[in-house]
């Protein structure tokens, strides 16, 4: 239609950070701030080559350590640290994992569907996650007009963007698993956001 808006041309890239002790024992890490292991950086040395088809015009980072040292590694030394792509708060349960918190509850609980509690951090709800997801593609967007944009984050929140970015309800992150070390790719299919690639190890 004349006088529409221009569909971007640009693609989203979304680097999860490599593995690290908590992300391999299932344990929940969202504001706990520790590094790669060796198989962690190994995995980010991968990255320069799976990334070098792109035409990156801005790029993000989480501040915590184990995504911008993914990003050095995969060489992109100088990300812009955006807050807004940390880890989910998880409050309580941070730091412990799934079976752990299901043995507590008494039920089979996810962070999808039934939130955390304040501990030490306040905790954050999905809905609150989607909100800072939301400020991040607002700074994406213009640069998609034309380039692509590099997120290197954390694989709940990511996740929760991706949900963010196709319009859907925050909780449908769920069913999207984002393994440490991955690449994912989205995109404008004609006006419709859309998964072009999702998840890739290799």
């Amino acid at each position: 239609m004349t006088g529409a808006p221009a569909v971007p041309e640009g693609r989203i890239v979304l680097v999860r950070h490599g593995k690290t002790e908590w992300s391999e024992s299932g344990q929940h890490t969202g504001t706990t701030d520790i590094p790669l292991t060796a198989a962690g950086e190994a995995d980010a040395s991968t990255l320069a080559e799976r990334l070098s088809g792109f035409d990156f015009g801005l790029v993000l980072a989480s501040p915590m350590q184990r995504a911008r040292r993914t990003a050095e590694i995969a060489g992109f030394p100088s990300p812009e640290i955006d807050p807004n792509l940390v880890e989910w708060d998880y409050g309580a349960y941070e730091g412990r994992t799934t079976k752990e918190i299901r043995a507590e509850v008494g039920y089979d609980w996810t962070v999808f569907e039934n939130g955390v509690v304040p501990g030490a951090t306040p905790g954050e709800t999905v809905e609150e996650v989607a909100a800072r997801m939301s400020r991040v593609l607002l700074r994406a967007l213009p640069v998609m007009a034309t380039r692509d944009v590099l997120l290197f984050g954390h694989g709940h929140a990511l996740r929760v963007l991706a949900t963010t970015f196709l319009r859907e309800q925050a909780r449908f992150a769920a069913k999207l698993l984002l393994d440490a070390g991955s690449v994912s790719v989205l995109e404008y299919e004609r006006e419709q956001p859309a998964i072009k690639l999702w998840n890739s190890l290799g």
